[in-house]
């Protein structure tokens, strides 16, 4: 298998924001995409972790970053990093405006503690 296995880089990120949290009301501290079906997910710094519980209930093993400035891959599967790769589908990161930890408005004051 190949760092290139479970990337589709034609698919377009589901939104701009972790869809569950989006969801639920909650928020998150880094995003990353699932780079075979395109989920946003919140990192496992976030408080809710959402891209590996995709990554696990899915069997999707990429993601990259989808923060601003990013482009590195983490491959659950191999737990390899990899500082670049194929081009996906823009757009590449959230809106640079969108604020970290986000989205504004949900992140707690004390959010620091909420952190893993």
């Amino acid at each position: 298998m190949t760092m290139t296995d479970g990337i589709d880089p034609a698919v377009p990120p589901s939104g701009t924001g972790c869809m569950e949290c989006e969801a639920s009301g909650g928020w998150w501290l880094h995003l990353r995409r699932c780079a075979q079906c395109g989920h946003i997910g919140c990192c496992d710094t976030s408080p809710s972790q959402h891209a590996t519980q995709h990554a696990k209930a899915s069997g999707h093993h990429l993601i990259r970053s989808f923060e601003p400035g990013e482009d590195w891959f983490w491959d659950y599967q191999g737990d390899q990093f990899y500082d670049d790769g194929p081009a996906l589908a823009p757009p590449e990161h959230h809106p640079s405006d969108q604020g970290v930890p986000g989205p504004r408005g949900r992140v707690p004051r004390d959010w620091q503690s909420h952190l893993h």
